[in-house]
């Protein structure tokens, strides 16, 4: 399952690919921060954020887009911006006809780690652990986009089912949490690779 993980933001979005295999496996495929100037007018700005989107949908054809839903911060500037480029990305998403899928923070981070409250730190951490990558994706927004993507595909019925029956059948998993599961599936596959990928922000 391949699914574009988007942290919506109008000054950064984060932009993250995955592929996900039946048992939880993640594979970083690709991963962006599409930026626009805070000194072009929204309309400009809107429109970069959405040329870059679809220019990552054009090149990697992902089977399902997660975001991150919006919620109530102090900062109206910040809603209004991520409330923008969340409604830019499900029309690009709805045109191709794929499906979209809203997430909050709690639960993106609970499926990441396990904890519905833990902080950026701890998820950039996991992420990387998952991905078997050397260094933990920055800036944040990148972070996020690629455990957005790994929390929709985790939670998907047949990934979860498939993960099920291999952690039945694994000494030792019974009774984790799925993301510890996947964090010693991750640790079991970086042992029998040949090295982890390496993410060059």
């Amino acid at each position: 399952m391949r699914v574009l993980g988007i942290d919506p933001g109008l000054t950064r979005c984060g932009v993250g690919v995955v592929d996900i295999e039946p048992n939880r496996t993640a594979r970083l495929v690709d991963v962006v921060v599409l930026r626009s100037p805070a000194d072009l007018d929204t309309p400009r700005r809107l429109e970069r954020i959405a040329t870059g989107l679809e220019a990552i949908l054009e090149e990697h054809r992902p089977q399902a887009v997660a975001l991150e839903r919006v919620f109530a911060r102090s900062d109206v500037s910040t809603i209004m911006g991520t409330a923008q480029i969340s409604g830019v990305a499900m029309l690009i998403a709805a045109r191709r006809a794929l499906p979209v899928a809203l997430h909050t923070p709690s639960e993106v981070k609970a499926a990441i780690t396990g904890y519905g409250r833990a902080d950026k730190k701890q998820v950039g951490a996991m992420v990387a652990r998952i991905l078997g990558l050397d260094e933990v994706p920055k800036p944040a927004d990148a972070a996020d986009a690629l455990a957005l993507a790994i929390c929709h595909a985790w939670r998907g019925g047949g990934v979860q089912a498939a993960q099920e029956r291999e952690s039945a059948a694994a000494p030792g998993d019974a009774g984790l949490t799925p993301a510890q599961r996947a964090w010693r599936a991750a640790e079991r596959a970086a042992r029998a690779s040949a090295g982890p990928r390496t993410l060059d922000t």
